[in-house]
């Protein structure tokens, strides 16, 4: 039986993004990870795999080829969509091919933003307010760093406690979740420990609304931290932003939707909007509703610190930032960079180094600022809303990019 033609329309992927996903999966060949998901058209997918190796020379010269093919037939929200990463494509290919690209250039190429290093008077003020927050007010140095790290210790999950605190915290958003924001019955996440690894957590999104979340036990957990890290890689994070897209937006036949690849804007809104998940679905004060699950779960968490403690700690938000524009712009060597980060995060000298890795990493090098930058962006744009709640909706719901929030803001 003949399909209608409204259903064509809406299931046949337009030429011009089936190109589009045909470069991005190319890409994936040339760095492994590099394509972060994809649920589109397998036997895409296997064409790119087994065909020529791409040369990164001609996946710009493709990129910027499509660029001015745009619009095409696809509306004007879907062409500003697929151009700004077409744009974070050419330059990523670019940097492939070996060529010279600054780094404040390729931060604003992949993610369109701009950045710079921050005023270390922000981090002398966020110091002495977390030795305000700690009880010893005025401590600086050492004895600040010996107060923090002795709230740390007392902060820490058990390490043979983490597997039932991150099922129990899993449990308790996915309710609040499919309250607020319906997922499809079938969705799951499924968690696993993994060691050896740049990051503290990551969301591998399967397709069909499934997700393995893959938790680094090399990372001592912390009580204070962890429900954010939940929230963060679940509910209502990437595993939700990734389900409701793909149902409704891909399912609409936005089939640019079905691929999700690094360095790109996608990458900014995503990393804000999970940043923000934790507030969004439990409130700012989120700790003490975390406070009472690890009462039930017979762990003591102090609420009330831990919300002085963070307020005074969002003011080092830029630290890897600067980090690593030290590293890639201003060419400071590892030691002083490892030594910049034990500073202002009074961070242990492991610790320093394993974010050095990140921060060195060819694939992950310029991801920091999605954190810095996607944070900052998203909160101007949720303090703006009406109503915060359908704001973080429509984050979910809808392809925004980065310059769509600012538009909306300056209007």
């Amino acid at each position: 039986m003949p399909s209608s033609p409204v259903a064509d329309a809406a299931t046949t992927p337009d030429p011009l993004v089936t190109e589009y996903l045909r470069l991005g999966l190319g890409f994936d060949r040339l760095e492994r990870g590099f394509v972060d998901a994809y649920t589109g058209d397998p036997a895409l997918k296997a064409e790119v795999e087994n065909g020529p190796a791409p040369d990164p020379v001609r996946l710009a010269e493709r990129a910027r080829g499509l660029l001015a093919d745009l619009p095409g037939t696809l509306v004007a929200a879907r062409a500003e969509f697929v151009g700004a990463h077409l744009r974070a494509l050419e330059c990523s290919a670019r940097k492939f091919a070996g060529d010279e690209v600054g780094f404040v250039d390729e931060v604003r190429a992949y993610f369109d933003v701009d950045i710079e290093m921050a005023d270390p008077d922000r981090y002398r003020q966020a110091h002495a307010d977390l030795a305000q927050a700690l009880g010893v007010p005025g401590a600086t140095g050492d004895e600040l760093r010996n107060a923090y790290a002795a709230h740390r210790r007392v902060d820490e999950v058990p390490p043979e406690r983490v597997d039932e605190c991150v099922r129990t915290f899993s449990g308790a958003l996915r309710e609040r979740v499919r309250s607020a924001y319906p997922l499809p019955d079938n969705e799951i996440v499924e968690f696993e420990v993994v060691t050896d690894k740049p990051w503290s957590g990551f969301n591998y999104y399967l397709g069909n609304y499934r997700s393995r979340v893959a938790i680094n036990a090399d990372l001592t957990q912390y009580m204070s931290s962890l429900p954010a890290l939940i929230a963060h890689e679940a509910y209502p994070g990437h595993h939700t932003e990734h389900c409701r897209k793909e149902q409704l937006l891909v399912g609409a036949g936005q089939s640019e939707q079905s691929i999700f690849l690094v360095n790109t804007p996608q990458c900014l809104m995503a990393e804000g909007l999970a940043d923000h998940a934790l507030a969004a679905i439990v409130g700012p004060d989120w700790q003490s509703w975390a406070q009472e699950i690890y009462a039930d779960l017979g762990l003591r968490f102090d609420a009330e610190r831990a919300m002085s403690v963070g307020r005074a700690t969002a003011g080092l938000l830029p630290v890897r930032q600067d980090a690593a524009l030290m590293l890639h712009d201003r060419h400071a060597d590892a030691d002083a960079v490892a030594e910049h980060l034990r500073r202002w995060l009074l961070a242990p000298e492991e610790r320093a180094r394993q974010m050095l890795r990140f921060l060195t990493s060819p694939l992950w090098r310029a991801y920091i600022s999605t954190y810095v930058e996607g944070y900052r962006l998203l909160e101007q744009w949720l303090d703006s809303a009406a109503d915060r709640a359908a704001a973080f909706g429509r984050l979910l719901d809808e392809p925004l990019i980065p310059a769509s929030l600012r538009r909306e803001l300056g209007a």
